[in-house]
């Protein structure tokens, strides 16, 4: 059987990662997390990056020991050993991905907007079509492009950073204004804040599905991760402080390209600048989603977890190419059908009943396996990650 090209080293993997944290979060979700916690969104963001810490640190272990394409799936098996639990893990993580990726594909098009006033369905269609042939066309082209564009969403990021200079050095005179008091409706807007900052972490769990393209999978995965995750917090906290201390926050959350309006009121930098690198930000985080869709159903196809014919790899492009056209008509479905917020918030939950899932099944592993060679972590890690998930999992099914 065609087996997958194993063609990814640490830099492409680390930008992979990096690129869909950035692109599926803060360019397109600053805004509405703005409009849960106001002034404190940093903290939400803050809080965002600690629960999914826990459960990064979680899946590097995991992918230390089991670097298979189909990661959660995976994971769970290894874990549970209930082969219907581990097939459910696996569609709910793919279509994570997609709803992700329909987020993404609507995020662009209030980016798209300020340049060109096409129809909505015309744009957003396009961009998942033409997105899904890089994809199918192979996973070097693929993810050598999503390399590119993470250096350009960096970019802009530190270009938002600089223009709002002025703004964090008043910090020390509005620190006041950025903590919250113990009053129980702050911390409920932060907290909902954090779960729709959650999504803006989502990504480095995609990593694990490309696991059968990594070189060196074993030491790569678990590096790449905890870079990426590290990386996005300390980008998130300066572009949040910044935003909330240049705009308004009703402004901010009412705005469809915020990290613009940001820019315009910051600096005399065009805005339309940061609007086309936020293009370019938005399509790498749908383009890797997508990537990591097809992949875990090409892995749980291997794995007999689902039909055969998805995990057929193409002889000319070494890719999924039936898995491919599957995903690329979900996603259309689904940018098409549901609002940004709801596709977030859809996304978030999946997510965090995922991460739930495991850390949960990474306690098992370490109570009944040897430890791990390369990465062997303390329980109270995947307990602390299994707690805060179903914590803030609860917390929006009774407060959101």
């Amino acid at each position: 059987m065609q087996q997958l090209k194993r063609s990814l080293g640490l830099p492409l993997l680390l930008f992979f990662g990096l690129g869909n944290i950035l692109g599926a979060g803060i360019y397109v979700l600053i805004g509405k997390v703005a409009g849960e916690a106001g002034l404190y969104t940093p903290l939400a963001f803050l809080v965002a990056s600690l629960i999914a810490g826990f459960s990064a640190f979680t899946y590097s272990e995991l992918s230390a020991r089991f670097p298979l394409s189909a990661g959660e799936a995976v994971y769970i098996q290894e874990g549970f050993h209930i082969t219907a639990l581990s097939r459910l893990t696996g569609l709910l993580i793919a279509l994570a991905g997609m709803v992700s990726a329909a987020t993404i594909a609507r995020g662009f098009f209030g980016y798209f907007n300020t340049f060109l006033q096409w129809p909505e369905p015309l744009v957003v269609g396009g961009i998942i079509l033409l997105l899904g042939l890089l994809m199918i066309w192979g996973i070097s082209q693929s993810v050598a492009v999503a390399a590119l564009l993470t250096l350009v969403e960096i970019a802009g990021l530190l270009l938002v950073i600089w223009a709002g200079k002025d703004s964090l050095v008043l910090i020390p005179q509005k620190i006041e204004l950025l903590l919250p008091s113990f009053q129980a409706s702050a911390w409920i807007g932060i907290l909902l804040g954090a779960f729709l900052a959650f999504f803006a972490f989502i990504g480095f769990e995609d990593m694990v599905n490309v696991a059968e393209e990594v070189k060196n999978p074993q030491r790569t995965l678990p590096t790449a991760i905890l870079l990426a995750l590290l990386i996005a917090t300390v980008m998130y906290a300066l572009v949040s402080l910044v935003s909330i201390l240049t705009l308004d926050t009703d402004n901010l959350a009412n705005s469809q390209a915020p990290l613009a309006d940001v820019l315009s009121a910051s600096s005399d930098i065009n805005p339309k600048i940061i609007s086309l690198i936020s293009l370019f930000a938005v399509i790498n985080g749908a383009l890797i989603q997508m990537i990591m869709a097809s992949r875990l159903f090409y892995g749980m196809a291997s794995q007999g977890w689902l039909w055969k014919g998805l995990a057929r790899v193409s002889a000319i492009t070494q890719t999924p190419v039936i898995a491919s056209w599957l995903v690329i008509t979900i996603v259309l479905s689904l940018a098409l059908w549901l609002p940004l917020e709801a596709l977030a918030k859809a996304t978030s939950f999946l997510i965090l009943v995922v991460f739930s899932l495991v850390n949960g099944a990474l306690l098992v592993i370490k109570k009944t396996r040897p430890a791990a060679e390369i990465i062997n972590l303390p329980l109270w890690v995947p307990a602390t990650g299994f707690i805060s998930c179903m914590a803030l999992l609860l917390f929006q099914l009774i407060a959101g």
